[in-house]
């Protein structure tokens, strides 16, 4: 495992930080521009946000006897409580939307011992096909991004855009087999900011965030208001919360597989507790559920760094930014094919190390090729037509419009039903040991 010093430690954090930096804000302005938020609302919502963000990944990186798993993590806004949260916001009150987060922190700190038990439930050929859908499932993502963002916008897939993101890609590519050393680590990072300055000159950088943004700003706990609590309201943010979870394991294992240590049921039941904590926190500051981004455990693949180290100073560094909203709008300057580019690297990372974990699977048995089979279509076909569950009650839609959510029920379920219980062997522990270190050699 390669190491650092205090300086590469710091370029390794902000590497992390802009990686994760446009999911981190895009939720807050999503919601914000759907419930009909002002400027000076707008600019709370971000800050604050991006503040959290901060700090909920250092609840994780800091183990104690009761939270954090202690894993090189990043967290930020669950992308899947957008559509929820504005649901709620509209048909009662922000207020409301608040006092259902809280709500569902609680919950997943109440029940992280009794699902950390999810563990026996995911031998290699199901974590190996986890991994890889969350990766794929991610690329398209960054595809769009590449194109401008927007499918329907005018430019979308204009010239300039598919250069930029592409030029981005190679840059990173070139950075990576050619620079020698700590250069090889932060290719990503050097790929963002060579590909932006490139961009800068076809008129794709604005100023105008940093102009627009305040000087300095404190967090307000309760800042629109004493939550409300409703029924209806708090079941949907579970629900929610239960998805992230699943999403969440996900990501844990993949942190394991890559750093060569066993993930206990000790660690993910201090993981969902620490992301328990950050969701009633993110409801008392009037922010977002928070979960643990994947697309970082990408970057960890491909840095070759995979100490905490240069995640507590990106943690840092998100308060930071929270706390001075103009030099948080630097990091909103990347354009987004840029960023797209450096995505489309880092999501193909996470698929390959799925892949590793199934070239060790034993595919001369018909049943572990069906469950990888099945279960990577339904997950890839379900983040593609999400809408295919449209005619389902909402509860059903919320846990199976999401692909990662899909595969992974899929997959494990499919594993019991040919497998039974000897999915939970001691044989299949010591399998996924001898795994790990495989992909470690």
């Amino acid at each position: 495992m390669k190491k650092t010093n205090n300086s590469q430690a710091a370029l390794l954090g902000l590497q992390h930080l802009l990686a994760m930096y446009s999911g981190a804000v895009a939720v807050p302005l999503l919601i914000g521009t759907a419930l009909n938020f002002n400027t000076q609302q707008m600019t709370y919502l971000v800050s604050i946000d991006i503040f959290m963000c901060g700090l909920a990944t250092f609840l994780q990186l800091m183990r104690n006897r009761y939270f954090g798993i202690g894993l090189p993590v990043v967290l930020g806004c669950a992308i899947q409580a957008v559509e929820p949260l504005k649901m709620i916001g509209k048909q009662f009150t922000i207020q409301t939307m608040y006092g259902a987060i809280i709500v569902a922190g609680i919950f997943v700190w109440l029940i992280s011992g009794q699902f950390s038990k999810v563990k026996r439930l995911f031998p290699p050929v199901v974590t190996g096909t986890l991994i890889t859908v969350i990766g794929l499932t991610l690329i398209p993502i960054a595809v769009q991004n590449i194109g401008g963002g927007t499918a329907t916008a005018s430019d979308f897939g204009a010239l300039k855009n598919i250069g930029v993101g592409f030029l981005t890609v190679i840059l990173i590519l070139a950075i990576q087999v050619f620079a020698r050393g700590f250069l090889s680590s932060i290719a990503v990072l050097l790929g963002l900011i060579i590909g932006s300055v490139i961009a800068a000159f076809f008129g794709m950088v604005s100023l105008d965030p940093i102009k627009e943004a305040a000087w300095f700003h404190v967090p307000q706990p309760f800042y629109f208001g004493v939550p409300h609590f409703e029924w209806s309201s708090s079941l949907t943010m579970i629900i929610i919360a239960l998805v992230s979870m699943v999403e969440s394991t996900g990501v844990y294992f993949a942190l394991g597989d890559i750093l060569n240590k066993k993930i206990t049921e000790q660690d993910l039941k201090q993981g969902y507790r620490a992301e328990g904590l950050a969701v009633i926190l993110g409801g008392i500051f009037n922010t977002f559920p928070y979960t643990t981004f994947s697309q970082n455990v990408g970057l960890l693949e491909l840095s070759g760094i995979k100490t905490k180290r240069p995640i507590y100073w990106s943690a840092g560094l998100l308060m930071l930014l929270g706390l001075l909203p103009k030099a948080g709008a630097l990091a909103t300057m990347i354009p987004t094919p840029v960023l797209g580019g450096a995505m489309l690297v880092m999501f193909a990372m996470i698929s390959v190390q799925g892949i590793r974990i199934l070239a060790h699977v034993d595919f001369s048995d018909q049943r572990n090729v069906l469950v990888v089979a099945i279960s990577v279509g339904l997950g890839l076909g379900v983040s593609v037509y999400p809408s295919i569950f449209q005619d389902l009650p909402k509860t059903l839609q919320l846990f199976l419009g999401n692909g990662i959510v899909v595969a992974s029920l899929s997959s494990v379920i499919l594993n019991l039903v040919f497998k039974g219980k000897q999915a939970t062997t001691e044989n299949e522990t010591k399998e996924t040991g001898d795994i790990l270190e495989k992909i470690e050699d």
